[in-house]
């Protein structure tokens, strides 16, 4: 079976991510090679605005590998957590965003996302892990622009296909935070 192409918010089908399970866990899969262990969550490297960048060595990785993070916790749900990591492949050629979310999630319903309460769009959940599932987005030059230029996220899971739970995120910082991303 061959890869199938990331969907995008812009298209309203590309895959995201939720919660901060670690630096293993957002780091895990492709262009990360090995997971991290557990207990690790990466140095913090620098702080711009409400965004982390976050860096550490994969066993078996030729080198440092830093994501820019920020984690959420559900104002009425203290359980329900997400976090969303933006990062660039080892080659350089891709742009992603993962959003690890809490399990239970319905994942049929998939990820939306809102930027200052314009909707973008859904993503699906592409893995579950032992501490939340994820969904990936290949960031193309257009959600980088709106993400850039909107003042808060929203990122939306389902646990009905009835209820959603959103997760206010800021966007200061995330430009200059990812600009200095290695």
């Amino acid at each position: 079976m061959g890869r199938m192409p990331h969907p995008s918010f812009g298209h309203l089908a590309r895959p995201l991510a939720t919660r901060w399970l670690t630096l293993a866990a957002l780091m895990a899969g492709a262009s990360f090679g090995s997971a991290i262990p557990a207990s690790a969550q990466g140095a913090v490297r620098s702080v711009h605005g409400d965004w982390q960048i976050r860096c550490d060595t994969p066993p078996g990785a030729q080198g440092e590998q830093c994501a820019l993070i920020q984690s959420v916790v559900a104002e009425d749900r203290s359980n329900a957590g997400l976090t969303v990591i933006v990062l660039k492949t080892a080659d350089q050629k891709s742009k992603l965003m993962r959003v690890v979310a809490p399990l239970g999630v319905l994942l049929p319903s998939g990820l939306g996302l809102k930027l200052d309460n314009n909707d973008v769009g859904r993503a699906g959940f592409v893995r579950c892990l032992p501490n939340g599932c994820v969904a990936e987005v290949v960031m193309d030059d257009d959600l980088l622009a709106k993400l850039r230029t909107a003042r808060t996220a929203t990122f939306i899971i389902f646990e009905t296909p009835e209820e959603g739970i959103g997760f206010p995120l800021s966007l200061k910082g995330i430009g200059e935070g990812y600009d200095k991303l290695p």
